[in-house]
């Protein structure tokens, strides 16, 4: 079975009781919701990876105020065993203006009513992320983290 890791970090940014998210198309081709943010570069900074994929996908530009956890998973498709470490940072946005990213893995953000959140297609990590910064587990991990939908598809 062929093994495939990716590493990643997404941001919370909160603001006036509203979630900033991006939407990209799932694989079926329908709009989901999604927390800015993405894949690391090879030598990059998951520190640094978080700025500019908000500023890719958003057009803001964030200062980090903190670590909220990580969430790991794994997903076994078609004879590949893909394991996800996303680092969940909270952001601010402290300049930028909101924009959509152009020829990239989002094509529209918008700031959401954190109430209405529950209501929108969403990946999964839009729970968890929203867990964590609303817990704030000290060891930066939920006791009890969703299960991702499709695990162990062949």
């Amino acid at each position: 079975m062929r093994e495939n890791l990716r590493v990643a970090a997404y941001a919370v940014c909160v603001r006036d009781g509203q979630l900033l998210l991006a939407r990209s198309p799932a694989p079926d081709g329908t709009p989901e919701w999604v927390l800015p943010g993405g894949g690391m570069e090879h030598g990059e900074d998951p520190y640094d990876t978080v700025r500019r994929e908000v500023t890719e996908e958003t057009g803001y530009r964030i200062k980090v105020t903190g670590l909220l956890g990580v969430d790991s998973h794994r997903l076994t498709v078609r004879r590949t065993d893909h394991h996800a470490l996303r680092l969940v940072y909270e952001g601010e946005v402290v300049g930028g203006e909101l924009r959509y990213e152009i020829g990239g893995s989002t094509d529209f953000a918008a700031w959401q009513d954190l109430d209405a959140v529950p209501g929108l297609n969403r990946i999964p990590l839009v729970d968890t992320a929203l867990r964590l910064w609303r817990e704030r587990p000290p060891h930066g991990r939920l006791e009890d983290p969703p299960v991702p939908s499709g695990m162990n598809d062949e």
